[in-house]
């Protein structure tokens, strides 16, 4: 029998050179049928392809590269297809369909196939399907393919969400133990009813407390404790607040996706990483409100290639940690070969003072920078308010790499900030080949560092001398809070 990659891409190139070999070589071909209530052949065919057909970043994936994510349906013969018009659904931009796509996903879920089999829920082209807040459970009995070629869109606005159910939450997948989110399709969020709450940051430009609306606004996507999880091509829009969430994750692989809002939408973070590890961004764009990719507490191995951030948005973030004198331990990150466009920060580390924990093993390298106000920062004095007091504790940051960073930057702000602890210092930072100007030819602006320590090289542009050297034992003392490297 003949043994079917579980890559997407491979898959379906892989089924192009099967079905033109058949007429000549009398190969067997995989089985391919669909869950069926209705004839298939009635429905308006969708694109076959699962990838954007918007262009990624320069660089593209070596499909001879081993380290790309293990093919999901590897020595499967067959697909069993779950269309979730099959189960009920409309389709048609005002009709719920929750109750239609929940029963296709039992379905797919529980396939009763022998292990052989992968399933694939359809969302097809040419629909808008509304779907209210819903939690797809796991794990299921197959692989499973979640490809969206149609649009998802959840009801209009704070007024129209459902009473009773969670507004911090939209489309959940919770125990997933191998899924592919994959298609053409656009998941849109119709965010901007929930960005115009009074509430919300840029509605309080005076950070009052006399608020007069409520700030719960739901996250487009989050998986939750999941694993062996893909996700490519589908587009991701306006969510009312974050628009990709994994927490408690394990092997993630994004390939090939674009998020989008507003550079005015509040809090919609890109991609949001939580408790987490072993995580691949590559080949993607995001363009939004908020980080493009914001790494939390308890997450490590995380590997981001190729990802342009922007225009708009606050660059890539690690943080913010510590809050409420909060342990945080973050480890083993990598930036490399990104673009950051017209962002307000570039790489950025952002802690609360109170906290405790350790980010070490970071590494940024070959980014370019377009216009962006900070691109390069260290804040461990972050605070969403004007009232935040001091504190003598502090996430030690440790062993961050700053390498091949290019580009303009805004002068308003200093090209390099290290802000750092007064009682616990940034060590072990490495900067070189630094080569920063700013964006309108204005007169170059200094670095800013206070208790940082670390190497530069002499040819950096700015130089940066105010970087020092070793820091004494005394300072180091009170480090006991630094977590394990993993």
């Amino acid at each position: 029998m003949l043994k079917i990659s579980r890559d997407p891409f491979l898959r379906f190139t892989t089924l192009i050179l099967i079905t033109s070999s058949l007429f000549s070589y009398g190969t067997e071909a995989r089985l391919h049928y669909y869950n069926d209530i209705h004839n298939p052949n009635s429905y308006p065919e969708p694109p076959y392809s699962s990838f954007s057909q918007s262009q990624p970043p320069s660089i593209s994936p070596d499909p001879d590269d081993l380290s790309q994510p293990p093919s999901p349906c590897q020595d499967l013969d067959q697909e069993v297809v779950h269309d979730v018009r099959n189960y009920g659904a409309v389709g048609d931009g005002i009709t719920d369909d929750t109750g239609a796509f929940k029963t296709a996903w039992d379905s797919a879920c529980s396939n009763d196939e022998d292990n052989n089999t992968v399933s694939i829920l359809l969302v097809p082209f040419g629909f808008t399907f509304v779907i209210h807040s819903t939690i797809f459970t796991g794990p299921c009995r197959s692989y499973q393919y979640f490809q969206v070629d149609g649009t998802i869109v959840p009801r209009d606005g704070p007024e129209s969400w459902p009473s009773g159910f969670n507004k911090r939450q939209w489309l959940v997948f919770y125990r997933i133990k191998g899924m592919a989110l994959i298609g053409n399709g656009v998941i849109d969020g119709r965010g901007q009813k929930w960005w115009d709450l009074p509430c919300k940051p840029h509605r309080n430009v005076n950070k009052t407390t006399a608020l007069t609306g409520p700030c719960e606004s739901p996250a487009a996507l989050r998986f939750f404790m999941s694993s062996n999880l893909s996700m490519q091509g589908v587009t991701i829009k306006n969510s009312p607040q974050f628009h990709m969430t994994f927490d408690g994750c394990h092997e993630v692989h994004i390939n090939s996706l674009r998020i989008t809002s507003p550079p005015s939408s509040p809090n919609t973070d890109g991609i949001h990483i939580e408790n987490s590890n072993s995580v691949e961004i590559h080949n993607s764009v995001i363009s939004n409100g908020d980080d493009c990719v914001s790494i939390g507490s308890g997450s490590y191995n995380i590997d981001i290639l190729n990802l342009t951030c922007g225009p708009g948005g606050h660059g890539i973030s690690i943080g913010s940690l510590g809050n409420q004198n909060s342990r945080a331990c973050v480890s083993n990150i990598t930036v490399r070969d990104s673009f950051i466009k017209f962002s307000d920060n570039g790489v950025r580390i952002k802690t609360w003072q109170g906290g405790s924990g350790s980010v070490s093993g970071v590494t940024f390298d070959n980014i370019q920078m377009d216009n962006v106000r900070n691109p390069i920062i260290v804040d461990q004095y972050y605070c969403t308010s004007k009232n935040c007091p001091n504190k003598t504790n502090a996430v030690f940051v440790n062993d961050v790499v700053y390498q091949s960073i290019k580009g303009t930057y805004d002068r308003r702000s200093p090209p390099m900030h290290f802000g750092c602890s007064n009682n616990v210092p940034c060590v072990n930072l490495t900067v070189s080949d630094i080569d920063l100007v700013p964006s309108k030819g204005e007169m170059v602006v200094d670095p800013f560092c206070w208790n940082a320590y670390g190497v530069v090289d002499e040819f950096s542009v700015p130089s940066i001398s105010c970087l020092k050297s070793d820091p004494s034992t005394l300072l180091l003392g009170g480090l006991l809070g630094e977590c394990r490297v993993r």
